[in-house]
């Protein structure tokens, strides 16, 4: 294994082209990406034209901001369905694609990729890397993808199962592909690798299942390893670099023995004038600080941002958001980076809306603290220390110490996830797509790890949502979602955009004066920036949590967004999974312009079903150990108390009735490929049986609350 400071010095003029240009130069030339020189470079990615999209985050400082400016808050109601395309999955779409000359190129969940002529709709090539069906197991979150990178001819993936992959851009074929993880742990990849300067940096996930995170950079040609930064210490006297070292006084106990976490699966953002590669670091493994480090400690690096020299891996600076987390707070939320005036003075910013519900400002040349102030409701903490940044905990939020249950605001799913904020540079303001949504830690007694699924050390079945109406409507009048308009120089909220529940889109910002996202509610819309103001919207037939992109082909400037509803929220949340409404997943790309005038085919109806489940049978003492091992194996994926939402609903399953056809997807595995694994080495053909009672038990007592 390569250690930090081996590079390829072949990358030294690609880095010093780099550090001569700015950091997000912004023009509307229509320049062709696919040059003399073969493809996207340094230079091209930093042009930042308008007609293209070519990174995730569109730009280096990943402020999902267009200079285009052809549709305006004039004229956005004249935004019509250019064209669209069906997606052959129906699993969660998390991707931004990337345009490139005309061409829209994006990932799809269960890792696969497309290309299509951006005017025409016309399907280029497709790659399926053919990850198998049992890694859905590994998988927190579903088995979706974020998006691709681009360097010279090639775009990059990283796939469901740990492989970085190259793909031709112009034929969709393999290159090569490297496997980054050690594929024997429950190690996943869904992040969007990012592209600097000849190589090609990838995180990975796993850190709710038992991992060590870390991110690598890969030479684009070869795939050969560059370096390798990781993000949390290995066993005291295994750790050779100097902040690893440090980092092992901030840990008790024998964390190394599950990875202890920091997995690196989404944010990054580069400074091309300081070098400096941020990514964000995620939770700890287990989230019981109790288990994972006995004595409490700091836990460095976990849930902070990380500054690395991107040329040679070295660690520059650190900041901590969430010490000690216990609460899978993690700090691998979106990263912006931005150049403001505070309390007079020009500074370097870098922008985060963490899942812990505090908005920071930091310096992104070293790191200090500048500002921090809460952005929604939260009641693990009261304030952050002016000068530390550190936060003034409530002691009852450490259930690790205290051993009782805490309801946290925000919770497990944070007050933002993963989804795309925006920076718009006009109006000075980030959009943040804000979730208001508590979670109930109910520590586990006498945890133990175990070989697959979650490793939290949280007692999930204690803290399933009882079959009670009262307890039911008063979560679900606590849950909700916004737009939130953030004014980081004044350190406060200007207004907000309010949903019905959280999980909605990812953002985009234009010059043209309009803010775009989609929402769990089924719906594509248009905004003032200014104000908010809805201006537009489009029935997407299905919920979209993937963030929309701007570009330019012909004469027309398009937006376009990947719609399909997924991701952890309507997999596990259970009856708060459709508190915008009934969802379902139609995933498709939907791609418009100014006069548009393509049709979407009617919607298939929704289909109420009622519950009909056998009688419950089971001992109570059998009912309560299935839903031990329920909430162990089956929540993450079936839904919290059994109540399903993307996958399916294991209360209406005929497998009910028939406990030999339940052995035969349970424990023998028949449905492997579509991912649901046999457990045969996991539990007992009796333990898996009383899954089958709890799951009959529940259903009966939410057909009662349907006859009420």
């Amino acid at each position: 294994m390569l250690r930090n400071r081996k590079l390829n010095l072949a990358l030294a003029g690609s880095v010093a082209l780099a550090l001569a240009l700015p950091l997000a130069a912004c023009s509307v030339k229509d320049t062709p990406v696919a040059s003399a020189s073969g493809g996207v470079t340094a230079q091209s990615l930093m042009a930042a034209d308008g007609a293209n999209w070519l990174s995730y985050g569109r730009t280096y400082d990943e402020q999902r901001f267009s200079p285009l400016n052809q549709i305006t808050d004039g004229n956005v109601g004249e935004l019509g369905l250019a064209w669209y395309a069906d997606m052959d999955t129906a699993r969660g779409q998390e991707a931004t694609p990337l345009v490139i000359d005309g061409k829209i190129y994006f990932s799809t969940a269960w890792s696969k990729a497309k290309a299509y002529d951006a005017l025409s709709g016309k399907l280029l090539w497709e790659y399926d890397p053919k990850v198998p069906g049992e890694t859905a197991v590994k998988a927190c979150c579903d088995v979706v993808n974020r998006g691709m990178a681009a360097w010279g001819a090639k775009l990059y993936m990283g796939t469901l199962d740990g492989r970085l992959v190259a793909l031709d851009r112009a034929t969709g074929k393999e290159v090569w592909s490297v496997v980054t993880v050690d594929q024997t742990k429950p190690y996943t990849i869904t992040g969007a690798p990012r592209a600097i300067n000849g190589m090609i940096m990838i995180g990975n996930g796993g850190a709710e299942m038992g991992v060590r995170g870390y991110v690598t950079a890969y030479d684009a040609q070869t795939g050969k390893q560059l370096w390798r930064f990781y993000t949390v210490p290995d066993k005291p006297g295994n750790n050779d670099e100097e902040y690893l070292k440090k980092a092992e006084a901030t840990w008790k106990g024998e964390w190394w023995k599950l990875g202890g976490g920091g997995t690196v699966w989404d944010a990054m953002a580069y400074d091309p004038e300081l070098d400096l590669l941020y990514i964000g670091v995620g939770n700890g493994s287990p989230w019981n600080q109790a288990y994972r480090s006995p004595g409490g400690g700091d836990n460095l690096y976990l849930s902070s941002i990380v500054a690395i020299h991107a040329k040679t891996g070295e660690y520059a600076w650190h900041f901590q958001q969430t010490p000690g987390e216990t609460w899978d707070f993690t700090a691998t939320q979106h990263i912006i980076l931005a150049d403001m005036e505070i309390d007079g003075k020009p500074r370097k910013v870098l922008m985060q809306a963490p899942k812990n519900g505090f908005f920071y400002v930091i310096d992104r040349t070293n790191g200090q603290f500048i500002s921090g102030n809460a952005y929604a409701p939260l009641n693990w903490a009261k304030v952050l220390d002016p000068v530390s940044g550190r936060p003034i905990e409530n002691p009852e939020a450490r259930y690790d110490l205290t051993g009782k249950p805490f309801i946290s605001m925000p919770g497990a799913a944070g007050a933002h996830s993963w989804h795309p904020m925006a920076y718009d540079p006009t109006n000075r303001l980030v959009y943040i797509p804000a979730q208001f949504a508590a979670y109930p830690y109910f520590p586990s007694k006498d945890w133990k790890p175990q070989a697959v699924g979650f490793n939290t050390g949280i007692d999930s079945a204690a803290g399933a949502m009882p079959a009670i109406k009262a307890a039911r409507d008063a979560a679900k009048a606590a849950t909700t979602g916004a737009v939130v308009a953030w004014d980081p120089v004044a350190k406060k909220e200007r207004w907000r955009i309010s949903f019905p529940g959280p999980w909605n889109g990812g953002m985009l910002a234009t010059a043209g004066g309009l803010l775009f996202q989609g929402n769990a509610k089924g719906m594509f819309a248009a905004y003032s920036a200014k104000d908010g103001r809805e201006l537009w919207s489009f029935p997407a037939q299905t919920g979209v949590v993937a963030a929309p992109i701007t570009f330019k082909a012909g004469n027309d400037q398009y937006v376009a967004v990947l719609a399909g509803w997924g991701g952890v929220w309507p997999l596990a949340t259970g009856v708060l999974a459709d508190k915008s409404g009934p969802v379902r997943n139609i995933s498709r790309l939907l791609v418009f312009k100014i006069g548009g005038a393509a049709k979407l085919p009617s919607a298939p109806p929704f289909e109420e079903k009622r519950l009909d489940p056998p009688a419950l049978v089971g001992t109570p003492a059998t009912v309560a150990m299935g839903n031990n091992l329920y909430g162990q194996y089956c929540t993450v994926c079936h839904g919290d108390a059994a109540v399903g939402g993307l996958l399916p609903d294991l209360r209406h399953s005929p497998l009910n009735a028939d406990p030999e056809a339940w052995q035969s997807v349970v424990h023998d595995g028949i449905l492997n490929a579509n991912g649901m694994i046999g457990w045969s080495k996991y539990m007992t053909k009796d333990q898996i049986e009383t899954i089958r009672h709890y799951v009959i038990k529940r259903a009966n007592e939410d057909k009662a609350l349907e006859t009420r």
